[in-house]
C-alpha cells in the first residue's frame, strides 16, 4: 500500500543560463535571440525534471510511500529517470516503450525568468490499458500536468480511484485549465485537493476574485483548493474558510519544479498533519528552498529539514 502515486510526466531538463536581459513588450516580457547566430551561453546542466517524478521525489523526501506511474523511452535519458527514482526510493509502476523520454529545454535570463521547451514524447501517451491496475494500491493518486491521452487516461484513473475509495490531489497546468471546468468536470467533482497558481485558477474558473474563483471550484465539488501567486500571497479554501500566508522574499536562481515543490509540500503536510495552514508553510518552505539552486529536485527538503 503507498501513501502516494504521481501520475504525469518524466523528462530531461536542460538548463541554459543565457545571461540575455529581457525586454519588454506590452505586458510581456520577452527573451529574444537574433536569428541566423551563434549565441555564447554562461552555463549548461542537466537534471530529471517531469510534473510526476518532481512530485514523486518530493514525497519520498516528506517521508511518504510512494509510486510514480508514467510512460518512457528505453534509452539512456530513460535509464537515468529509473536510477533517480530508485535512488530517492520511489516505485516505478509505469510503462517503458522503444524510443526517446520527454526532453526539456529550459532558457533562463538574466533576470532569472524562464521559458521552456518542451518536448513531450510517450509521457503524454499513457493509455489506461497499459497500467496494472492491482498496483494502483495507495491512499492518494496525485495528478500532475498532462495532455493527450495521458489526460484521457486520468479521467479513468480518477473512476478507478472512486470506487476504490482513493482521494484526488490535481495539479493542471495552463493547458489543461484552458479546458474550462466543464472539459475537466470528470476529474474536478472527484478532486479533494486541487492546486494552482493565480494565472490558472482565473483561466479556469473564468472569475478575478479569489472569493469568487473558490465559491466557483468548490460548486463543482472540489473540497480544498490552494492557489498560490508567486512572491505574492498564498491562499487556500477548506468549508467556506479561506486561509492566508505571506511568502517572503528569497533571491531566485531557478523557478523550475517551484510549484511542484510547493504542491508535493503541501499535500504532503496535510496528509501527516491534517493541518491547512501549517500545509501551506511546509509547501512554502519547500517550494523556497527549491527557487535558490538550478533544477527542480536538487534543494527539494526532507521531512527531517522541514
Amino acid at each position: 500500500m503507498y501513501d502516494v502515486i504521481t501520475v504525469g510526466s518524466a523528462l530531461k531538463d536542460i538548463f541554459v543560463d543565457t545571461g540575455l536581459k529581457e525586454i519588454k513588450k506590452g505586458k510581456r516580457k520577452l527573451i529574444a535571440y537574433p536569428s541566423g547566430y551563434k549565441i555564447i551561453v554562461k552555463r549548461i546542466n542537466f537534471s530529471i525534471g517531469g510534473g510526476g517524478t518532481n512530485t514523486a521525489v518530493g514525497f519520498s523526501r516528506m517521508g511518504l510511500k510512494t509510486a510514480y506511474l508514467g510512460k518512457i523511452g528505453k534509452e539512456d535519458s530513460s535509464k537515468e529517470i529509473l536510477e533517480l527514482l530508485k535512488k530517492e526510493k520511489v516505485e516505478f509502476i509505469g510503462k517503458q516503450v522503444e524510443g526517446i523520454c520527454g526532453h526539456s529545454v529550459i532558457l533562463d535570463s538574466y533576470e532569472h525568468n524562464r521559458t521552456i521547451l518542451t518536448f513531450k514524447g510517450p509521457s503524454d501517451d499513457l493509455k489506461f490499458d497499459e497500467i496494472d491496475l492491482k498496483k494502483l494500491k495507495t491512499r492518494w493518486i496525485y495528478l500532475a500536468s498532462a495532455q493527450g491521452e495521458t489526460l484521457k487516461t486520468q479521467k479513468k484513473i480518477v473512476e478507478f480511484a472512486k470506487k476504490q475509495n482513493i482521494k484526488i490531489a490535481f495539479n493542471p497546468s495552463e493547458y489543461e485549465v484552458k479546458l474550462g471546468i466543464e472539459g475537466l468536470k470528470g476529474i474536478l467533482n472527484k478532486t479533494d485537493v486541487l492546486i494552482l497558481n493565480k494565472e490558472e485558477a482565473e483561466m479556469l474558473s473564468r472569475r478575478n476574485k479569489i472569493k469568487e474563483i473558490f465559491e466557483s471550484l468548490n460548486k463543482v465539488g472540489v473540497k480544498i483548493i490552494c492557489i498560490t501567486n508567486g512572491a505574492e500571497e498564498i491562499n487556500a479554501f477548506y468549508e467556506r474558510e479561506i486561509f492566508k500566508i505571506k511568502p517572503r522574499k528569497v533571491k531566485v536562481v531557478d523557478a523550475t519544479g517551484a510549484g511542484d515543490a510547493f504542491a508535493s509540500g503541501f499535500l504532503s503536510g496535510l496528509i501527516k498533519k491534517n493541518n491547512i495552514e501549517l500545509a501551506m508553510k511546509i509547501g512554502l518552505k519547500n517550494s523556497q528552498s527549491v527557487l535558490r539552486e538550478h533544477g527542480s529536485k536538487n534543494r527539494l527538503l526532507y521531512w527531517r529539514e522541514i
